[in-house]
């Protein structure tokens, strides 16, 4: 994993470079062609009959056309480097490097890069509408922490809570689901005691039966099918949290009502 992470990591920094000449050219090119624009309007101001061949080219070329849609082009352009931006510094952030100490990390960053990460999950597909993701973050200051290590943890959990929503939507029709939407919520505040930043993350599937919830976290235990799941992620997020963090991992579930797991890190 710690491979995998630095690999990741030295992907998106080497995006990085041929990012920023494009990025950084399209504002020359957006200006350059606000200035050919505005000489062919002076132009046409100045010589308003340019001849049958000029304006059967402009005809041709749909001229009024190209100049109303290609600074939409150039725009939607911005918007792309932009996107790829985003993902190459979620990918950093998601797969940074661990120390052999603990470091300052923002656990929101984390959460929204792991998010990224699990976009594709989330989306909408042919058998139900996108899974709604609900943020109800609070004020949490940056806790010491091992950040690629518990990047992994949420992206297990999350990716745990789209498994089961997926699993209770099996036998639903595209409208049922969409009239009671798919949702993952994630709520983030420092306890009273003000001892742990506690990330809460819960989803409306149906819920685990007492007997399944006692042993989530152990090793090699799932309900899934074997091309589904192996086990490890709830494991592996338990021992993250709880013997690498000195933190707890909870899981609090209503059959019918959903499953929320509750992450504690000491501040």
């Amino acid at each position: 994993m710690s491979t995998l992470g630095q690999l990741v990591a030295g992907v998106a920094h080497e995006i990085n470079n041929p990012l920023s000449f494009i990025s950084g050219n399209i504002s020359y090119a957006e200006n350059y062609l606000e200035k050919i624009f505005a000489h062919l309007e002076l132009y046409q101001q100045q010589f308003p009959n340019p001849g049958e061949k000029i304006e059967e080219n402009a005809e041709e070329i749909d001229l009024d056309y190209l100049k109303k849609d290609l600074p939409k082009l150039i725009s939607s352009m911005k918007e792309g480097t932009k996107r790829i931006r985003n993902i190459s510094t979620s990918l950093r952030t998601f797969s940074r490097a661990d120390t052999d100490s603990k470091v300052e990390f923002d656990l929101h960053e984390g959460i929204e890069s792991t998010l990224l990460i699990l976009k594709h999950r989330l989306k909408a597909n042919e058998k139900r509408p996108a899974i709604e993701i609900i943020k109800e973050y609070g004020n949490l200051p940056p806790v010491n922490c091992y950040p690629g290590q518990l990047n992994q943890a949420f992206m297990n959990i999350i990716a745990n809570a789209v498994d089961a929503l997926d699993e209770f939507n099996q036998g639903r029709s595209y409208e049922e689901i969409k009239s009671q939407p798919n949702q993952i919520i994630i709520h983030t505040e420092i306890n009273p005691e003000k001892t742990f930043a506690l990330v809460r993350m819960k989803d409306n599937g149906q819920g685990i039966k007492e007997e399944v919830k006692a042993r989530i976290f152990d090793h090699l235990f799932t309900t899934k099918t074997v091309e589904k799941g192996t086990g490890l992620g709830l494991s592996i997020s338990r021992q993250i949290i709880v013997e690498k963090h000195q933190g707890k991992l909870e899981c609090n579930s209503v059959v019918g009502e959903g499953t929320e797991f509750v992450i504690a890190i000491p501040l």
